[in-house]
């Protein structure tokens, strides 16, 4: 139960800090440019996973858990999977109804500014800030033209792809045998500026979820707050995008880390340094 509570505080956390930066860049311009926004998110996973590593492992999210539990059952068993993904997606809701409660007012003045209804067609402009669309509403707009930009197949494949790389990094950061890894204290720094570094490169297309629970979770909430069916299931019925892009990323970089890095052996990877 304390790794399930953990995993619940770590994905709280990290779901805080990544929306609560997305609803301040997007309702009172307090972040400036993609950046900013990215590093918030960055130092928000970082922060999460020193909090909890040493209870669960701080996965804090379901693509992670489920690569360790398909890639890794040894050392993740397989029985934990769903109440790690329940923990991760209430710990994820709990952080998108605070995220609203702060900023409801801001929301409302942003709505009122920018003549939008909420729950109608275009107010995911607003509802952006709980859930991700693609492409970045904040960047091209809510019309049909920016719809023609990203396809429902690119989005799910960015998805997957930055996923599949967070993942793989992830791998290779906790790998005993990887002589090249930096001290463990340092592996929650890392994973962080590779979600930020990720967030910065692929957010303009489809937000930069990587995380199943942390879209997922505050996405419910807008649900409730009355975005209705521009949260679930979302324009274009994308909200699984943001589900099966990630999970298939995830074993996919996990894999490959296995199958291209993990079966060096160390005596070989030692040779190399000298």
């Amino acid at each position: 139960m304390r790794a399930y509570l953990a995993e619940l505080v770590g994905t709280f956390i990290l779901v805080l800090f990544g929306t609560g930066s997305v609803a301040a860049a997007v309702l009172t311009g307090a972040q400036v440019g993609l950046w900013q926004v990215a590093v918030v998110w960055g130092f928000g996973v970082s922060l999460a996973i020193f909090v909890t590593r040493n209870v669960s492992g701080a996965h804090l999210n379901p693509a992670v858990t489920l690569a360790f539990s398909i890639l890794r059952p040894q050392e993740f068993p397989r029985r934990q999977l769903l109440p790690y993904w329940g923990s991760q997606l209430l710990g994820a809701i709990l952080a998108g109804a605070v995220v609203l409660a702060i900023f409801n007012p801001f929301i409302e003045r942003f709505e009122s500014e920018h003549g939008l209804v909420r729950g109608e067609k275009g107010s995911q402009a607003s509802a952006m800030v709980f859930g991700e669309y693609f492409p970045n509403p904040a960047l091209f707009g809510t019309g049909s033209d920016a719809f023609e930009l990203v396809s429902p197949a690119m989005a799910v494949s960015v998805e997957a792809f930055g996923t599949g790389v967070l993942v793989f990094v992830i791998f290779a950061l906790v790998d005993p045998r990887n002589l090249g890894k930096p001290a463990s204290s340092m592996a929650p720094f890392f994973i962080g500026f590779t979600v930020a570094a990720l967030i910065s490169l692929f957010a303009p297309v489809t937000q930069g979820g990587w995380n199943p629970a942390r879209d997922l979770g505050p996405r419910i909430v807008a649900f409730l707050a009355g975005w209705d069916s521009v949260a679930i299931p979302g324009p274009r019925d994308g909200f699984w995008v943001y589900i099966a892009g990630p999970l298939l990323g995830g074993l996919v970089g996990g894999g490959l880390y296995d199958w291209l890095i993990r079966s060096t052996r160390p005596e070989t990877a030692s040779g190399i340094d000298h």
